[in-house]
């Protein structure tokens, strides 16, 4: 029962911080301290990203199968453009990054980090005029590199891509869907990485009912989160956001001066 509830809440917390702007690995990496898991942790935090990966497929379909019926459509190759340079970062710094992870000394700073990005990128949402159509390669590598630097555990992946996206100029609704779309294979990285780091190791097995409840919890909230996120984005603010993580980045902060975290 203890490891079901645990796996609830993991998957309530992968699946609406994953595509809220506010780092959905800073708040596992908070989660798996809070609740003690390591290696249980990372593997359910495989199937979490697998159940995320199904919110966004669904919600996307219909431009996905275009992209499959045509892969060298102009959307496609921009996705794939946005890729490379996550691909690079992501692989030339795993490392780096998966110590970073493990030793939780920079997430504090990270999602105060991340809160100063969206405050800024939010003054840009409304002057933005490019559409699919109009966007470059160049703006494409620049929302990808954004993507990888994100990475790091406590940077929003959808915070920096969007904010990418407003800073290159792209209207709201473009810079919304073009996020979640390239997201997609960045979350499909992340469960082959993960996946290949499990085989590597013999973690401690989680039950299959906690598992199985808390991949289709993160596959719900994650859809939930999806929907939520592209009206924020066409009519809201991202500002709400940006209190939230400098609020936790600060107690962290403050939680590992005192040796407490």
């Amino acid at each position: 029962m203890v490891e079901l509830v645990k796996a609830i809440i993991l998957g309530v917390v992968q699946g609406f911080t994953e595509f809220l702007p506010v780092s959905s690995s800073g708040h596992l990496l908070v989660f798996r301290n809070l609740f003690d898991l390591s290696e249980a942790g990372l593997f359910l935090d495989t199937m979490l990203h697998f159940g995320t990966l199904v919110a966004v497929l669904v919600v996307f379909w219909q431009d996905i199968l275009e992209m499959i019926k045509k892969p060298f459509s102009r959307l496609s190759l921009l996705v794939i453009a946005a890729t490379i340079p996550t691909a690079i970062i992501g692989l030339a710094f795993k490392d780096i990054f998966e110590e970073l992870a493990v030793s939780g000394i920079t997430v504090g700073w990270e999602f105060i980090a991340t809160g100063t990005i969206l405050w800024i990128a939010d003054s840009l949402k409304n002057k933005g005029t490019k559409n699919i159509d109009n966007i470059s390669f160049k703006d494409a590598l620049v929302v990808g590199a954004l993507q990888g630097v994100a990475i790091l555990p406590a940077i929003s992946r959808s915070g920096l891509t969007i904010a990418g996206a407003f800073f290159q100029g792209i209207d709201r609704n473009t810079a919304a869907r073009f996020s979640f779309l390239v997201s997609i294979p960045a979350i499909m990285g992340a469960v082959v990485l993960q996946g290949v780091d499990l085989l590597k190791g013999k973690p401690e097995m989680i039950g299959t009912i906690p598992l199985v409840a808390g991949t289709l919890v993160a596959a719900i909230t994650g859809y939930i989160a999806v929907k939520w996120m592209l009206n924020i984005i066409s009519r809201g603010s991202l500002k709400v956001f940006s209190i939230y993580v400098w609020i936790l980045g600060s107690i962290i902060i403050v939680l590992q001066f005192l040796d407490k975290f």
